[in-house]
């Protein structure tokens, strides 16, 4: 019998700690309390179904009148497509406005014509010279026939308010064309 109650006190679970032993305990109480929570009356349930159901239905709107489809009618197949060139491309033509690779390049061509302004006007000698200050700072003269600008601006007047010239550039089909620009007197 020794041996019986040597394996049976081997067998038992190893002795705990009196608090260990009440938290397990107040574990099982709070686990049968919260199962009990878990029933199977339904009867609330069942009562507020009801009660929603009793209630009068209410008056649904109705679903917005459809209107019937209007087929649209392509009339412009015979005209001119939008997305081909309306004329031949200005650069086959023998006549065609092209830069002049030629022609030296004045020292105003370097600047973008959005950084020159004109600063004034100075009579000499009974001709009317424009005054253009360049992004260096300095201030330069400038006549009809000047060209100032990086697209070949070649001036065409110059007043006491603005100097008046037109550019060479690019038409985006390959050609050019010419384009007026003008300088308006700084303030």
């Amino acid at each position: 019998m020794n041996s019986n109650s040597n394996s049976r006190s081997s067998m038992s679970c190893p002795r705990q700690p009196p608090s260990c032993a009440r938290a397990m305990a107040m574990l099982v109480v709070v686990a049968a309390g919260a199962l009990a929570g878990c029933s199977d009356d339904m009867s609330e349930l069942n009562q507020r179904i009801a009660e929603v159901k009793s209630r009068p239905g209410e008056r649904i709107e109705p679903l917005p009148e459809i209107k019937p489809y209007e087929a649209f009618v392509y009339n412009a197949a015979t005209l001119r497509s939008p997305f081909t060139p309306s004329a031949p491309a200005q650069a086959d033509l023998p006549n065609s406005i092209r830069p002049d690779s030629r022609r030296s390049r004045e020292f105003l061509e370097q600047f973008p014509l959005d950084t020159l302004r004109m600063v004034g006007t100075l009579q000499l000698q009974g001709r009317n010279f424009g005054l253009v200050q360049g992004r260096d700072g300095l201030v330069h003269r400038i006549l009809p026939g000047n060209y100032i600008g990086q697209n070949e601006g070649r001036i065409i007047s110059v007043d006491e308010s603005k100097i008046s010239l037109i550019e060479i550039v690019p038409d985006g089909l390959g050609g050019y064309i010419e384009r007026p620009a003008a300088l308006a007197l700084s303030e």
